[in-house]
C-alpha cells in the first residue's frame, strides 16, 4: 500500500471516536451562519483536545487518554440510501488527484526504474468518507451517538423554554419507535446544554444572568456559556485571522454546496438512480415551533450533523449535491468572519470542558454501570437463555457448515442482552483506548456469539478484538490476522454485508503493511475485489499493486499487472483520470520490454482515457506509439487503432486549425531510398522510333553504370576542353539516391520538372489511403546571369514560382511499400529547398468487398469507398548524408557530411535534346553491316550546338566519313539496297585488285585524336529550337556472340555560355545479341619468286575462312563478295588460287581456302592505299563509308590494344630495346589489314533478306596467324570490359607478367632467331631439271643465280658459305652429294632494300635427284660488330634432276 500521512494507529483511533449529536434552536443556528458555518462546522478545527486526559477504569485503576478527539454532527434521522452513498464516495475520490508537486518515489528493481507517486490522497479520502458514511448497525455500538448538545441563542426570548423543547425533541428522536435513526449508546443520553451568546449584537448581562439559571437547573457541570462573534460582520478585515476551518472545507470541496440561503431542491441523476438533494441545512421545515433541521432527504447520510464536508477522522458527512456546485468551493466567501482569535480559544476551551466534565465523566459511569450489570446478571441471564436454547431447539446442537449458520436475520439479540452488554461495554472502552480491557470483553463476547451462531455479532467480536489487540501498548499479545480473516469471510459470505468486510479489509491491510507484511496485505486487498463495485475493486487494486512494489524485493510486474486491473476498474466506474494515472505508471514496466499486444492495449487505452480528459496531444502520443511500433495486432484492430488516432487527431488540428501542420506517424518514410530525378520523362517509342533510353526511376542503380557513364563525359569534356577537365567540372547526375554523390547541389533547370520519389512504407495490415499529397518546400530566387547576385529572399509560398504536382489518391495496401513520384516545376532560377510531403491521411472502409473486390489486395484509383476520416499532415525528408571517414578526427568520432540531393539550384534555360532511332535492329551477326536512321530534335526553345557522341567502342558505330563524297547516298541506288557504296566492275577486272586511296583524318581518326569521341554532323553545326534532324548510322556486329551493352553519351551544349551549367549530356544504352557468323583466320609468308619488274618485294597471303554460323538467324549461306586489304605499305595484287567459278560460297560448317599475292606498294605518306580483290560482279568501294569507317575504327582499338601491351613492356624493360634491335625486328613485320566483305542469304516470314558484313584481320608478323575473333572462346566478354582485361584475354601469357614487379622481369634484349633470320630473303635460279652427256663429260656443270635481297631498312653484311655438307646419312640417300666450284665463301654488303645476284656453279658426276640448298647466309648490320649475326636458312629445298642423255 501507499504511504499514509497518519500512523495506522492514528488511522483506527481516529476512525473510532466517540460521537456527540448537536441540537440547535433556530436562532442558535442563525448565529453562527453569520461565519457561513453551522454550529457542527464551526466547532470541527477544536474537536481534538490538546492535553492528556485521566479517567478511571472499573477496577479504579487511573486510565490515560493521549490525543483524543470527538465527532460533533447534526442529527440526521433517515438512514441514507446506498445510491446516495455510491454517489458520494464517488465524488469524493474524483475530486482528490495527484497534485502537480506530488512526491513520488523512483524504485529500481533490476532493469526498472519508476517514479511512483509515494501517497494515493484519494484513497484516504476514499477511506474516510467509507468509514464516515457507514450506516449505524444493531450489532455494534461504536457509531451510536454518547451524548447529544442541546445549543440555544441567549438572544432568543425564553431561552431555558427553548432549551427544555429541544430535551423533549430529543427525548422523542431517541424513544418514539417513529424514529428509527439515528442509534443511541445508553437509553439515558448525556445532555449538555450549551448557551450561544453574540458578543457583538447580544446583551451580556442577559446572557449571564441565564447562563446562572442554567447553572441552577442543569449543574455546573452540565451547561456551558459560548461566547462568539466578538467582531462585528461588517467591519472590515484589516487584521488576518487564521481560518482553520479551510483544510477541512477546501480538503473535500466536494461537500460545499451549502450557499446558506432557502434554495429550491436540485434534481441529481447519476448511474445508480434519480434523486431528490436538497441543500442542506438551507431547507429547514418548521415543526412545533422548532428547527427541525434533522428531518432531512433520503439520501442523507446516517450520523450527519457535520454540514461542512470534511472527513477527517470520524467526522459523519452529509451527502453531496452535484458534483457541478460542489465546485463552489468555499475560497469566495471567508468562514469565521466574526470570530477573534480569543473566540478560537473559546471555542476550544467549550470542547474541553464538555469532555472533561461531562463527555468522560458520563462515559466513565456508563463503563462502571455496565461492568457492574454484567457482573451481576451474567450468571442468571446466561443459564435461563441456555436453557430456553436447549428446551426448543433440543439438547443437541447440530454442527453446520459455514453457508448453513445462522445469521443476524436469524437470531437477534434483545437490547438488554448480556452478550450485547459486553459488546456495549467494549465499544466504550474501545473509544476511550482502554484497548485491553476492550479486547478482553470483545474476546468473551466472541465466544458467546459464536456459541449462539450469531454470525453477524461474532463477526463484528473478531473485527474488533483484533483491532484491539494490536493497539494494545507493549503489544502484548500479536496481531490476530487470523480473526480478521474469519471476520471477512463471514461478512462476506454468510452475511453478504460488503460494507463491513470492506472496513475490515481497510482495517487489516493497513495493519499488516504497517508489519511489511506486504504480500499478506495484497492478498486480503485483491480477496476483496468483485464485481459489484468497480471503484472499490480499483482502489483496492490498485493499494495491492503498491503492496507488491514494497515489498523487500520489489515485484515489478506484478505491480504493472494489478496497475492494469485498477486502471480498467477506474475506467469502469468512471475515473478517468485516475484510470489514466494508473495505465501511465503500469506503461513503464512494459515499455519497451518486446511485450507489443499488451503495450498497445495499455496505449489504446491511455489515448481514449486522454481524448475523454481532452487531453489531446497525450491522446496523440499514445495512438502514434500504437501505429509505429510494429504491430503484432490482427488488421480489424490496427483499423481501430487508425480510425481512433484519426479522429483524436482530427480533434486537436481543429483546435488550432491555423496553427503549423502535425508530424504525421504514417505511412512510414524511407528517408535514404528518396530519389531525385530531374527532367522531362522520356517518350516512349513511335512505332519503328525508338527513343533513347537515357535516365529514368524505372531503372535500378548500377555502381559501374554509373562509373562508365561518369568516364565517358569526363573523356568528351576532356575532348571539348582540348585535353583538360576543367576544375569546376561536375559530373552530370539526372537520378539522385543514396549511391550517387550528393555532396554537392545539384543543378536543375528552369522550366523542366524536378521529380520527387518518395518511398512510403504501410506497416499497418489496413490499407492507408493518402488525398492530396504534393511537395512541401521553400525556394529563394536568385539571378545567375547577373555578375552579382542580389540579396536572396524568402518564398512566401506561390505558383509564379514553383508549381506542385498533387496526387488526388495515393493508396497504399496493407504492409505494401510503394513509391510516389511528385513533380515541382520551377518557373524561376533560384536555391529551391524541398523540406518534406504534406497529404490528408485517411483510411477506407475495413476488409468489406467492394464491387466484388477486396480492397486489401489492391483497389483501382479512384474507386476507394472512403470513410471521411483524415487528417492533414506532413512528414519531413531528413537524408543523413555519408559518415566520414577520412582524417584521423572523423575516422575516431562519428561525423557524417551533407547530403543535397533535396536542394537543387535552379539554372538558366539550356537545350534539351531528344535522340530517337528508326529501324535501330536487336540483332547481327558477327561482322554484320546494317544501316539505320539517328533522328535528333531540339525540344526546347535554345539553339544547340558542339553535338557530339562518345562510346567505350566506336568500332560499333559511324555516321560517315567528313566529306560527302565518302559517304553513300541514302538509299543506295545500287542493287539490294546494299549500305556499301559499290560500283559494278568490268568482267576482265576480276583477277587484279582496284585500288584507291584514303586517309584516316577523313574518318575522324586524325593524329593525336580520341577515336570514342565522334563528332555528329549537323548541318551549319547547330540544332534550332524545336528542329529535328535525321542522320545515317551504320552499325557493325560485334566479333563476338553473345549480348553485348553498348552506351552512347550524346555531348551538347548552348549557343550561349552558363555560368553555372556548361553542357549536357544523353544517355543511351543499346543492347545487341550477335549471333555467329564466319571465322577468318590469315597468315602472311614471303615469296621466294622475285619479280622482275620490282625489287623483289613480295608476299603470299592465306585467308582462311570457315562458316561457323549455327544457323539459329536462318541463314543459309554465305557469299564471300571481295576480299580487301589497306595498308600503308602493301597492297594485295591478285588472287592466286582463284577457280573458275567467281562465286565463294559457304554453307554451315563449310570453310574455304583463299591465297593472294601481296605487294609492297609506293610509299604516299600518311594514306592507306585500299586493292580490292572482287568476287562478284559488283566492286565495293572499301575507302569509303561505312567500310572504311569500320576498318579505321577496328584498326583503332587494335593499336590502342597492343599500345597498352607495348606500354606494358616498355615499362618493364625501362627501354632497353636499341636501335638495331628495331631494325632487325621490322624485318619481320607487316602492317597488312585484310578486310573479308560477305553477302548472307536469309528467311524470314517467306521473305529473303540479304545481309551483308565484314570482317577485319590485322597482320603484324610474317608467319605468324592472325585471327578475325578473340581467341578464348570461352570467354564471353561483354563489350564493356576495359582495355586492360581486352588485353589479359588476347595475351594469355601476359596475365603471368602482371604478378610480377616491373623491376624483377627479365625481357629478352636480343632479337629471337625467327627475326634474325628475316634480315636477309635468298631466292636460287636454275633449271629444274639439266640433261648431260656423262659419257662425253664426266663433269656435269649447271650454272646457278643466287638473289639476296636486303629486308631492313639497313645496310647489310653478307657471307656466304658454300662450304657446308649435309651430314645425315638420310638426306645422302634422298639426294645425291655435290660439289660448288669456285670460291667457296663470298663478302658482301647490301645496302637498303638491295637485291643482288650472284653466278654461281654446281658440279655433278652423276646423275640423280639434288638439293642445292646447302648454302649458308650470314648477315649482320653493316655498323654493327658480330653480334647479332646469324645464319639466313632456307625453308624450303631446291631440287634438281640431272639426267643422262
Amino acid at each position: 500500500m501507499a504511504q499514509c500521512v497518519q500512523s495506522v494507529q492514528e488511522f483506527i483511533q481516529d476512525s473510532f471516536v466517540p460521537l456527540v449529536a448537536a441540537l440547535c434552536s433556530e436562532e442558535a443556528e442563525r448565529l453562527t451562519r453569520k461565519n457561513n458555518l453551522g454550529f457542527s462546522e464551526l466547532v470541527k478545527p477544536f474537536c481534538r483536545l490538546t492535553s492528556e486526559v485521566h479517567m478511571r477504569d472499573p477496577n479504579n485503576q487511573l486510565h490515560v487518554i493521549k490525543n483524543l478527539k470527538i465527532a460533533v454532527n447534526n442529527i440526521i434521522t433517515h438512514s441514507p440510501q446506498p445510491g446516495g452513498i455510491r454517489k458520494l464516495l464517488h465524488d469524493v475520490v474524483s475530486v482528490s488527484q495527484p497534485a502537480e508537486g506530488l512526491v513520488t518515489n523512483v524504485i529500481t528493481a533490476g532493469d526498472y526504474d519508476l517514479n511512483i507517486s509515494a501517497t494515493t490522497p484519494w484513497f484516504e479520502a476514499y477511506r474516510e468518507s467509507f468509514l464516515q458514511s457507514m450506516p449505524a448497525s444493531d450489532h455494534e455500538f461504536l457509531n451510536h451517538y454518547v451524548a447529544c448538545m442541546l445549543v440555544v441563542s441567549s438572544g432568543e426570548p425564553e431561552p431555558v423554554e427553548q432549551f427544555l423543547k429541544l430535551s423533549q425533541e430529543q427525548h422523542r428522536i431517541q424513544h418514539s419507535s417513529e424514529y428509527a435513526y439515528p442509534k443511541w449508546f445508553i437509553p439515558n443520553t448525556l445532555k449538555y446544554y450549551v448557551l450561544l451568546h453574540d458578543v457583538s449584537a447580544g446583551e451580556e448581562q442577559r446572557a449571564d444572568s441565564v447562563y446562572e439559571e442554567m447553572k441552577q437547573r442543569y449543574g455546573t457541570q452540565g451547561c456551558y456559556l459560548l461566547k462568539i462573534n466578538s467582531r462585528g460582520s461588517n467591519r472590515g478585515a484589516d487584521e488576518q485571522i487564521p481560518d482553520p476551518w479551510s483544510q477541512y472545507l477546501q480538503k473535500n470541496s466536494i461537500q460545499n454546496q451549502e450557499s446558506y440561503d432557502d434554495g429550491p431542491y436540485t434534481v441529481i441523476s447519476n448511474k445508480n438512480a434519480d434523486h431528490l438533494i436538497s441543500d442542506g441545512l438551507d431547507n429547514d421545515i418548521q415543526v412545533d415551533g422548532l428547527s427541525n433541521n434533522f428531518k432531512a432527504h433520503p439520501l442523507q447520510l446516517d450520523h450527519l450533523s457535520d454540514t461542512s464536508s470534511s472527513f477527517d477522522g470520524t467526522d459523519y458527512i452529509k451527502t453531496t449535491s452535484s458534483l457541478h456546485e460542489s465546485k463552489k468551493t468555499s475560497s469566495g466567501t471567508p468562514h469565521g468572519a466574526c470570530l477573534t482569535l480569543t473566540d478560537h480559544d473559546r471555542i476550544r476551551q467549550f470542547i474541553q470542558e464538555f469532555t472533561f466534565r461531562g463527555l468522560l465523566p458520563h462515559i466513565e459511569k456508563t463503563i462502571r454501570q455496565l461492568n457492574d450489570q454484567l457482573i451481576s446478571r451474567k450468571g442468571l441471564s446466561r443459564s435461563l437463555f441456555s436453557a430456553t436454547k436447549k428446551w426448543f431447539s433440543g439438547s443437541k446442537v447440530p454442527e453446520k457448515s459455514i453457508n448453513e449458520l445462522k445469521n443476524t436475520s436469524g437470531l437477534l439479540y434483545p437490547p438488554e442482552a448480556p452478550e450485547l452488554q459486553i459488546r456495549k461495554m467494549a465499544d466504550l472502552c474501545f473509544l476511550v483506548q482502554h484497548y485491553e480491557l476492550a479486547y478482553s470483553c470483545y474476546h468473551t463476547a466472541k465466544k458467546d456469539f459464536l456459541n449462539d451462531q450469531a454470525m453477524l455479532y461474532a463477526a463484528g467480536a473478531l473485527e474488533m478484538a483484533a483491532v484491539s489487540a494490536f493497539l494494545q501498548p507493549g503489544a502484548p499479545r500479536p496481531y490476530p490476522a487470523h480473526y480478521m480473516d474469519t471476520a471477512i469471510q463471514t461478512y462476506r459470505d454468510i452475511c453478504k454485508n460488503m460494507v463491513l468486510a470492506e472496513r475490515c479489509v481497510l482495517l487489516s491491510a493497513e495493519i499488516l503493511k504497517s508489519q511489511s507484511k506486504y504480500s499478506d496485505a495484497a492478498a486480503l486487498l485483491i480477496r476483496l475485489t468483485s464485481e459489484d463495485s468497480d471503484l472499490r475493486s480499483a482502489l483496492l487494486l490498485e493499494q495491492a499493486a503498491h503492496c507488491f512494489i514494497n515489498m523487500k524485493s520489489p515485484m515489478v510486474r506484478k505491480f504493472a499487472f494489478h496497475m492494469i486491473l485498477a486502471g480498467h476498474r477506474y475506467s469502469k466506474a468512471g475515473q478517468k483520470k485516475h484510470a489514466l494515472r494508473c495505465y501511465c505508471q503500469a506503461m513503464q514496466v512494459y515499455k519497451g520490454k518486446g511485450w507489443s499486444l499488451a503495450e498497445d492495449h495499455i496505449n489504446f487505452t491511455i489515448g481514449r482515457q486522454s481524448f475523454t480528459l481532452r487531453q489531446l496531444d497525450n491522446a496523440v502520443s499514445a495512438f502514434r506509439h500504437i501505429l509505429i511500433n510494429d504491430s503484432k495486432q490482427p488488421a480489424a484492430q490496427q483499423g481501430t487503432f487508425l480510425r481512433e488516432y484519426l479522429y483524436v487527431y482530427k480533434n486537436v488540428t481543429q483546435l488550432s486549425p491555423d496553427g503549423p501542420l502535425p508530424q504525421l506517424p504514417l505511412p512510414y518514410i524511407n528517408n535514404s531510398a528518396t530519389r531525385v530525378f530531374f527532367g522531362h520523362d522520356r517518350r516512349p517509342a513511335e512505332g519503328e522510333k525508338q527513343a533513347a533510353t537515357h535516365i529514368s526511376l524505372d531503372q535500378e542503380y548500377d555502381c559501374e553504370s554509373s562509373h562508365q557513364w561518369k568516364e565517358l563525359e569526363e573523356q568528351v569534356v576532356a575532348v571539348v576542353n582540348k585535353g583538360i577537365i576543367p576544375a569546376n567540372f561536375q559530373p552530370t547526375q539526372y537520378c539522385l539516391n543514396s549511391f550517387s554523390d550528393n555532396s554537392k547541389f545539384p543543378l536543375a533547370v528552369v522550366e523542366e520538372p524536378v521529380t520527387v520519389e518518395v518511398a512510403f512504407r504501410n506497416p499497418l495490415k489496413v490499407p492507408l489511403l493518402l488525398t492530396d499529397l504534393s511537395l512541401l518546400w521553400k525556394f529563394q530566387p536568385k539571378d545567375f546571369s547577373a555578375k552579382h547576385n542580389g540579396a536572396t529572399k524568402e518564398l512566401a509560398c506561390g505558383n509564379d514560382m514553383i508549381g506542385a504536382e498533387v496526387i488526388a489518391e495515393f493508396l497504399i495496401n496493407s504492409e505494401e511499400t510503394k513509391m510516389a513520384r511528385l513533380k515541382l516545376f520551377p518557373h524561376q532560377t533560384g536555391e529551391l529547398h524541398i523540406l518534406g510531403v504534406v497529404y490528408n491521411l485517411g483510411t477506407i472502409q475495413g476488409t468489406m468487398m467492394i464491387d466484388g473486390i477486396d480492397p486489401s489486395i489492391g483497389l483501382q484509383a479512384g474507386k476507394f469507398v472512403y470513410n471521411g476520416m483524415s487528417v492533414r499532415g506532413r512528414q519531413d525528408l531528413e537524408i543523413q548524408g555519408p559518415r566520414l571517414n577520412n582524417t584521423k578526427e572523423e575516422k575516431t568520432s562519428i561525423k557524417y557530411g551533407p547530403d543535397r540531393r533535396l536542394d537543387p539550384i535552379i539554372t538558366e534555360e539550356m537545350p534539351l535534346l531528344e535522340v530517337f532511332f528508326i529501324n535501330f535492329p536487336t540483332g547481327l551477326l558477327c561482322g554484320e553491316i546494317r544501316k539505320a536512321y539517328v533522328e535528333f530534335v531540339n525540344v526546347s526553345k535554345c539553339p544547340l550546338t558542339a553535338l557530339k557522341v562518345v562510346s567505350k567502342h566506336p568500332e560499333f558505330f559511324t555516321f560517315g566519313g567528313n566529306t560527302a563524297v565518302l559517304t553513300p547516298l541514302s538509299p543506295s541506288a545500287s542493287e539490294n539496297c546494299s549500305a556499301y557504296k559499290t560500283v559494278v566492275t568490268d568482267s576482265t577486272s576480276v583477277c587484279t585488285a582496284l585500288m584507291s586511296s584514303a586517309s584516316s583524318v577523313n574518318f575522324g581518326l586524325g593524329t593525336g585524336s580520341q577515336p570514342e569521341v565522334i563528332h555528329v554532323p549537323l548541318p551549319d553545326s547547330v540544332l534550332l529550337p524545336g528542329a529535328s534532324i535525321q542522320l545515317p548510322m551504320w552499325l557493325h556486329g560485334p566479333d563476338e556472340e553473345g549480348v553485348h551493352e553498348i552506351n552512347f553519351l550524346f555531348y551538347y551544349e548552348s549557343i550561349k555560355k552558363h555560368s553555372k551549367m556548361c553542357h549536357r549530356v544523353l544517355r543511351h544504352t543499346a543492347v545487341i545479341c550477335t549471333s555467329r557468323s564466319l571465322n577468318v583466320r590469315a597468315t602472311v609468308c614471303r615469296s621466294n619468286a622475285l619479280e622482275d619488274e620490282g625489287k623483289g618485294d613480295n608476299m603470299l597471303v592465306f585467308v582462311d575462312v570457315e562458316n561457323i554460323n549455327t544457323s539459329e538467324a536462318g541463314v543459309k549461306e554465305f557469299h564471300i563478295v571481295q576480299v580487301s586489304s589497306n595498308s600503308k605499305h602493301w597492297k594485295l595484287q591478285k588472287a592466286v588460287n582463284r577457280s573458275e567459278d567467281k562465286d565463294y560460297k559457304l554453307a554451315s560448317r563449310e570453310r574455304g581456302k583463299l591465297c593472294f599475292k601481296a605487294v609492297r606498294c609506293k610509299n604516299s605518306g600518311e594514306n592507306y592505299t585500299f586493292a580490292d580483290v572482287v568476287f562478284g560482279n559488283e566492286q565495293i568501294i572499301s575507302s569509303a563509308s561505312p567500310c572504311a569507317d569500320f576498318f579505321f575504327r577496328s584498326l583503332s582499338s587494335e593499336l590502342k590494344r597492343t599500345h597498352t601491351q607495348s606500354n606494358m613492356f616498355q615499362g618493364a624493360a625501362k627501354q632497353l630495346f636499341d636501335e638495331a634491335v628495331r631494325l632487325i625486328q621490322k624485318c619481320s613485320e607487316v602492317d597488312l589489314n585484310i578486310v573479308v566483305l560477305w553477302k548472307a542469304y536469309v528467311v524470314e516470314d517467306n521473305k529473303q533478306l540479304i545481309l551483308e558484313g565484314q570482317h577485319h584481320v590485322i597482320l603484324h608478323t610474317v608467319g605468324k596467324e592472325a585471327f578475325s575473333f578473340p581467341q578464348k572462346q570461352g570467354f564471353k566478354k561483354i563489350l564493356g570490359n576495359s582495355d586492360w582485361e581486352d588485353l589479359e584475354q588476347e595475351s594469355p601469357e601476359m596475365v603471368l607478367l602482371k604478378f610480377f614487379r616491373p623491376e624483377n622481369t627479365s625481357l629478352p634484349t636480343r632479337p629471337t632467331p625467327e627475326q634474325l633470320s628475316n634480315l636477309i630473303k635468298t631466292s636460287l635460279h636454275y633449271p629444274e631439271s639439266f640433261n648431260h652427256s656423262f659419257h662425253q663429260k664426266s663433269l656435269c656443270l649447271v650454272p646457278v643465280t643466287l638473289l639476296l635481297s636486303n629486308c631492313s631498312e639497313a645496310d647489310v653484311d653478307v657471307i656466304i658459305d658454300l662450304r657446308h655438307k649435309t651430314t645425315s646419312p638420310e638426306a645422302l640417300e634422298i639426294h645425291g652429294s655435290f660439289t660448288w666450284l669456285g670460291q667457296t665463301q663470298y663478302k658482301l654488303q647490301l645496302k637498303s632494300q638491295e637485291v643482288y645476284n650472284l653466278q654461281l656453279k654446281a658440279c655433278f658426276v652423276r646423275t640423280g635427284v639434288y638439293n642445292l640448298g646447302t648454302h649458308r647466309v650470314f648477315a649482320k648490320l653493316a655498323d654493327q660488330v658480330t653480334l647479332f649475326e646469324t645464319s639466313q636458312q632456307n625453308s624450303m629445298p631446291a631440287l634438281i634432276i640431272i639426267n643422262n642423255i
